[in-house]
């Protein structure tokens, strides 16, 4: 079956970025603020990419946006001036195949050297180092940065919350090394924003297939009782329909789809409207898989979840065969940045990975392991082995117990 998510879309509705910010500055001064920063949108009401690094109304100094208090933060004077941004919309998957807009006037792009990371930053702002492998062997590009996002998931988790959740991570790693759970200290702890699409859809489903019961049967043989196991089989037939809601696909390859899973879940159903404002003081990375190839990915997602709802409904122990077909309809897609903190802990000079989600604080990554305890864990696993054996042979009067 053919996929038939098309539909006509609706333009997006019109906002101001900023809202008044709370400081004795003066009114003047916000009513500028508000003014320079309003977005410009063409005749057909898209946005135009003329937004520069955000200064601040009161002292001209580059804001930030603070995680903490969700505004954009000026460090020099204290400003905070709200970012004023909608709830992102759903896009109809049409404007997947035909949207070309591009990041180029607000952002410009890094590429590390080392490892081949690509950085997008605000127009203004200065990439130090990968926050990938911490090299600093990084290089401004003029490659285009691809296709605008339309969706970002804030920081709300600050970067010190971060690094302490890591290093309480790292504690209950316990089969890392006794000093390494002690004393991981992280470093080049970055934020980014990593791209990934999310996707909403009903999907129908068509199935046919076997499935097998298996029942058993005990009979005398040389004077004692053997249990023998057989197999009744059964076909199933039918159809069945569900509601997939933000399937997320991760379209960076330096941050996987098992890491961002673990990281999950990003309230992706209350994420803003993207406005560069969000990417004052971070980075955001470049998508190395567009979107046709995550909906691929997310089909391959649909099917798997379609093919376990329709065996939960039956009432078997093993599958012979089965067969599926199925198809998508009122597909719609959101092309998002999430919050993740980047950084790695070095243990005898080699540096192992984590992330961080910048949204509910929740940590992955790899941990040095300790071969002295792998070791007494493969021994204890034998042990116990051996002794599940013995407890059979006894049972069954099996061998040196016969």
């Amino acid at each position: 079956m053919s996929d038939s998510p098309f539909s006509e879309f609706d333009s997006p509705k019109e906002s101001s970025p900023f809202a008044e910010f709370d400081s004795s500055g003066r009114a003047p001064a916000r009513e500028e603020a508000a003014a320079a920063t309003a977005p410009v949108r063409t005749q057909d009401g898209e946005v135009e990419n003329n937004t520069d690094v955000t200064k601040c109304p009161a002292c001209g100094a580059n804001m930030v946006y603070d995680s903490e208090r969700g505004k954009l933060y000026c460090e020099h004077c204290g400003t905070e001036v709200e970012v004023r941004a909608g709830t992102s919309e759903e896009q109809d998957f049409e404007r997947l195949l035909s949207r070309t807009d591009e990041w180029g006037a607000e952002t410009h792009v890094y590429r590390c050297e080392n490892c081949g990371a690509r950085e997008i930053l605000s127009d203004g702002e200065i990439a130090g180092k990968c926050p990938f492998c911490g090299t600093t062997n990084i290089v401004k590009t003029d490659e285009l940065s691809g296709l605008k996002p339309n969706a970002v998931v804030p920081f709300s988790v600050a970067k010190e919350d971060a690094v302490k959740r890591v290093r309480l991570w790292a504690k209950r790693r316990w089969l890392s090394p006794r000093k390494f759970r002690r004393g991981a200290r992280p470093e080049n702890v970055s934020g980014i924003y990593t791209p990934a699409f999310s996707f909403d859809t009903s999907a129908d489903a068509w199935y046919t297939g076997v499935l097998g019961k298996y029942y058993y049967r005990s009979r005398r043989v040389n004077g004692r009782i053997v249990r023998e196991r057989y197999l009744k089989t059964f076909p199933i037939r039918g159809s069945y329909s569900s509601f997939f809601d933000d399937i997320l696909v991760q379209a960076s390859d330096k941050i996987g789809q098992d890491s961002l899973d673990a990281l999950q879940p990003f309230d992706t159903g209350e994420s803003r409207e993207y406005r560069p404002e969000y990417l004052s003081g971070f980075a955001a990375g470049q998508y190395t898989k567009d979107g046709l190839a995550c909906w691929a990915d997310a089909r391959g997602l649909i099917r798997a979840r379609l093919k376990s709802d329709i065996l939960s409904r039956y009432v078997y122990d093993t599958v012979v065969s089965f067969q599926m077909d199925f198809q998508c309809r009122n597909t719609t897609y959101k092309y998002l940045l999430l919050p993740v903190y980047v950084g790695h802990c070095g243990w005898k000079k080699k540096l192992y990975h984590f992330f961080v989600s910048g949204h509910n604080g929740k940590v992955t990554g790899k941990a040095p392991v300790s071969a002295v305890k792998v070791g007494l864990l493969v021994l204890l696993g034998i042990a116990l082995v051996v002794g599940i054996a013995l407890c059979f042979m006894w049972g069954n009067g099996i061998g040196p117990f016969a």
